[in-house]
């Protein structure tokens, strides 16, 4: 049996060592967070980052509640109280991303034509200095950063987001400086607010998802001006602006030219809860996410904070990823370890001469910034007498609200009633689930032996399953009775390996059918049941969960992921190539998310739906917390990725189940492959449909 079984995992890719230790799997330590460590390995090949890149940008998408992208109207900005400056003017300037929620900012326009009759347009968003876009340094400081080195002149000193914005203005550019949520003008929703409690994370509402849908639209408004240069079009801002850029960069085609200052990094990767987001970096980090602006031109600045690597770990990875894309003159990263976290006058001096280049803006080299007359913050605020806040503002809740109804929209368009249609719903939903997930079926997979079997006509042989240099360890058991490996059933119970045996030691009935009708078991014992239930759950944090989901899969998604190993596994295992997947009890809603990502491998599955709703998820520290799985519609939904194989659902009681499966299955052509039930079969009765000949 053990030859056999080796023999078999040089042909399909499982690999098989002995090891006589008990699995403790690397999930079980702390949990990651933002202040890790995140280097990224660069890609290959153009094909791999090909399809590592549309998965990345999934995830972001998903993650930050984009997936499908919201309805984007055309914007209807109100544009007031130009202000005259020298070679610029700065005009006031809000509209609704959302219904009801404004986006505000102040527009920065040349005061000269430029020769060929268009502006490169500029989004800037500010990041986090205190008062956001009103930001004014002390007399006291701004004399330090000028003697530091930092600042030449005052102005600039004590007003560095408008001395960025003017001199970018002069250079001939149209600039749009707007609020990130909860800062200066923006006070609908307070900055770290609205959006923290279960409800919001099932449904993939989350500050980072909202700012982020706010450039989108900020960019969207840039667009619409007449004389903005859709070729030509450049993204800036520190800190969190500086996310800001590259994940707008990360997910947005349009922006030719970035520069995200003092934020990309392989340290920590955003503090604030408008930085952070479920899934984000599960997987992933800030470089990588930078890399999915290439070839397009990218550089970075970095400082005496967690940047300060930036140019030894992070620019070198970079440049191996746009040599790859033939731009290997495109990517570039100044670090300034004599200053403190900044976007003063030496980095953006940097930035100017980068944008000069890359939007061709026709000045002679080295950009100096030149000296300018600042704007009292008051006199830049948006709103006043005549321009009021409009009337349909609405807070978190009302906003949330309109989301809630508008995703419950986009999805009921997805319903497959014919095969085109179930093409598009498996195009949405289809990448949703694995971003929730952050998995799909792997290629590979490591089994473990622990102990060799014992002589006798029913042998069993156990091991541990994981993924290549993961450090997983699950437990698992391959029952057969005979001497090979035919048809091969992934079994999962929330007991786990213990579920095969009754209280006399003897193997469950259910198990010696599937022996007796030449099928083989392979019993998993997913993360944190059987050896491991006793393991300390993962803490949450408690201030924000995208804190943690936002490195960390979700228990469930973990449950998932090991029950992928198993099925891929098992495909190594099987004589016949045939794998068929059962879920028992509460693991049942943990195989029908899996089923949804194994294609093809799986012939037929059975799971116990244990009349389980997302809608019953009132706490953070739910085992079946699983961020976005009510905005796309619950088991339901996700069970409906099945079609057209063979499935068996029972204990079902949840609305909707019946609709979206026989619409997908019937879309499919194949509504014979369909079984649903209400009440709750035995094991028997399960096992029974497995083994049926017809």
């Amino acid at each position: 049996m053990w030859r056999g079984l080796a023999t078999l995992a040089v042909v399909t890719s499982l690999d098989v060592s002995v090891c006589a230790e008990e699995p403790r799997d690397s999930r079980l330590g702390k949990p990651k967070d933002f202040n890790g460590y995140f280097p990224w390995t660069p890609p290959t090949s153009r094909e791999s980052w090909t399809k590592r890149r549309q998965e990345v940008r999934e995830q972001v998408l998903v993650a930050t509640g984009l997936w499908p992208m919201p309805a984007r109207p055309p914007i209807k900005a109100v544009i007031h109280g130009k202000i005259p400056r020298d070679g610029y003017t700065v005009e006031k300037v809000f509209f609704a991303s959302y219904p009801g929620h404004y986006v505000t900012g102040n527009l920065y326009r040349p005061a000269t034509t430029p020769k060929s009759g268009k502006y490169p347009g500029i989004l800037c968003p500010h990041g986090h200095w205190a008062n956001g876009r009103f930001y004014e340094n002390s007399e006291q400081l701004a004399r330090e950063q000028i003697k530091q080195g930092a600042e030449k002149t005052m102005a600039g000193a004590r007003y560095p987001l408008q001395a960025r914005c003017a001199q970018l203005a002069r250079m001939g550019c149209i600039v749009f400086h707007y609020d990130m949520v909860g800062r200066a003008d923006s006070q609908q929703i307070s900055h770290t607010a609205g959006f923290i409690d279960p409800e919001a994370e099932l449904r993939l509402q989350s500050f980072m998802g909202l700012q982020t849908f706010n450039s989108v639209r900020a960019l969207d408004f840039l667009l619409s001006l007449p004389g903005v240069d859709a070729e030509r079009i450049g993204v800036t801002g520190a800190s969190g602006g500086g996310t800001q850029t590259f994940i707008l960069g990360a997910i947005d085609d349009r922006p030719a030219v970035a520069f995200p200052a003092v934020m990309v990094s392989t340290a920590m990767q955003g503090g604030c809860i408008c930085e952070n987001c479920s899934y984000l970096r599960i997987g992933t980090g800030n470089i990588e996410l930078a890399g999915l602006f290439a070839p397009r031109p990218l550089a970075m600045s970095g400082a005496n904070d967690w940047t300060i690597d930036i140019e030894t770990k992070g620019l070198p990875q970079l440049r191996i990823l746009y040599d790859l894309l033939g731009a290997p003159d495109k990517v570039d990263a100044r670090c300034f370890p004599q200053f403190d976290h900044n976007y003063n006058q030496v980095s953006r001096e940097v930035m100017y001469n980068w944008f000069n280049k890359h939007l061709r803006l026709g000045h002679k080299e080295p950009v100096v910034e030149q000296p300018f007359v600042p704007i009292p913050p008051k006199e830049l605020s948006v709103f006043d007498t005549g321009h009021p806040l409009p009337k349909d503002g609405v807070d978190a809740r009302g906003l949330r609200d309109y989301l809630t109804r508008e995703a419950e929209k986009q999805l009921a368009q997805l319903l497959p009633t014919d095969a085109r249609k179930l093409a598009e719903f498996r195009g949405v939903v289809g990448p949703a689930l694995r971003a929730m997930i952050t998995d799909s079926l792997p290629t590979s997979t490591v089994a473990v032996l622990r102990r060799k079997p014992p002589a006798g006509q029913i042998s069993f042989v156990e091991l541990n399953v994981g993924r290549p240099g993961s450090g997983e360890q699950v437990p698992a058991v391959l029952v057969t009775k005979g001497p090979a490996a035919g048809k091969v059933v992934v079994w999962v119970h929330p007991a786990g390996l213990g579920s095969l045996w009754n209280e006399n030691g003897q193997l469950v009935s259910a198990a010696r059918q599937l022996l007796d009708k030449g099928a083989s078991i392979l019993a998993v014992e997913v993360l944190r049941t059987g050896v491991s239930a006793k393991e300390p759950a993962m803490p949450i944090n408690k201030g924000y969960a995208g804190y943690t989901f936002g490195y960390n899969r979700p228990l469930v998604a973990n449950r998932v992921h090991d029950i992928l190993s198993a099925v891929a596994a098992a495909r190594g295992l099987s004589g016949t190539g045939k794998v068929d997947l059962i879920g028992f009890e509460s693991a049942g809603p943990w195989v029908v998310l899996a089923r949804g990502l194994c294609g093809h491998t799986v012939t037929r599955t059975a799971a116990d739906l244990n009349q389980f709703r997302f809608e019953s998820i009132k706490t953070m520290d739910h085992d079946m917390m699983l961020p976005g799985a009510l905005k796309y519609g619950g088991l339901p939904v996700l069970a409906a990725l099945a079609a057209p194989h063979e499935f068996y659902l029972h204990n079902t009681r949840e609305p909707g189940t019946n609709r979206w499966l026989k619409a997908a299955y019937s879309a499919a052509g194949r509504a014979d492959s369909l079984q649903a039930h209400e009440g709750k079969s035995t094991a028997e009765q399960i096992v029974s449909w497995l083994l049926r000949t017809e």
